[in-house]
């Protein structure tokens, strides 16, 4: 198979599921209302609870909704990564990722072609948040919304690699429901996302050092960083390393010769 091939394939499956994003509206339309409604009125309440303002660790004193908007960003990206992996269940019932999976190209990189395409509609929906919420008065530095793309970028890839992950271990599609809150929420809630994690150990040691070692905590983080054209080195290595783990599981569990696939959903499922 020539580059060619390869890049034909990635486009293909790309542009795929960019246009199941598009005839999926209510899926547009609820990613950007989740966030909105945690920004514009459940802000208020946590507003009141922590104070009118906030020192993140990049040393500007912002509003708390302000403080919010890069764990809503990663919130986005979390509940795509989750949407993603149920449309490859939804496939592999349906027949159509047994035609993909078996096709003439490396498994690894159709995956990685799925990983890539899920990303890139979580991107865009991070972006259409962002102008939204900048409508609003709640806005970062301009150059923030180029500086912010790399990692929200790496944020989509690992996020989507948990949820190809997961999907690889449901056998019907009406179980994904259940997978998906017992993830989505205490990820999301055990995080930096609404509040810094100096105000969590106030509350709790032991919370606060499980949010400490929460993967989303440090996406929450790398997202918050790069927002304000700076990069945190930790939550960078955390993520990567987190993205290249769950990915390299993900291969394994998908291969039906070794992974979880014949065992959980049956080979000719593969």
């Amino acid at each position: 198979m020539t580059a060619a091939g390869y890049l034909r394939a990635l486009r293909a499956v790309v542009w795929r599921e960019l246009l199941r994003f598009v005839h999926q509206r209510e899926r547009f339309v609820s990613a950007l209302v989740r966030p909105l409604v945690w920004l514009l009125i459940f802000a208020a309440g946590f507003r009141a609870a922590l104070g009118v303002s906030v020192q993140p660790p990049y040393e500007t004193y912002i509003t708390y909704e302000t403080y919010i908007l890069p764990g809503l960003c990663a919130m986005i990206l979390l509940f795509n990564g989750m949407q993603s992996s149920l449309s490859m269940v939804y496939d592999r019932e349906m027949g159509s990722m047994r035609l993909l999976l078996v096709s003439p190209l490396p498994r690894e990189f159709l995956l990685t072609a799925k990983l890539l395409a899920g990303s890139a509609v979580g991107i865009l929906q991070v972006y259409a948040f962002l102008g939204v919420a900048a409508l609003f008065g709640i806005a970062a530095p301009p150059d923030g919304y180029v500086t912010v793309l790399p990692a929200l970028l790496l944020a989509g890839l690992m996020l989507g690699a948990v949820g190809m992950l997961l999907s690889s271990t449901i056998r019907q599609l009406e179980n994904f429901a259940g997978v998906m809150n017992f993830v989505i929420f205490p990820a999301f809630f055990l995080s930096s996302a609404l509040y810094p994690l100096w105000k969590m150990r106030e509350s709790s040691e032991l919370l606060w050092q499980v949010c400490r070692f929460n993967p989303f905590s440090h996406v929450v983080e790398l997202v918050r960083f790069a927002l304000y054209g700076q990069v945190d080195g930790t939550a960078l290595g955390w993520v990567v390393l987190t993205m290249i783990v769950v990915l390299l599981l993900s291969f394994w569990a998908y291969n039906p010769a070794r992974g979880l696939m014949p065992r959980k959903a049956g080979a000719g499922d593969a």
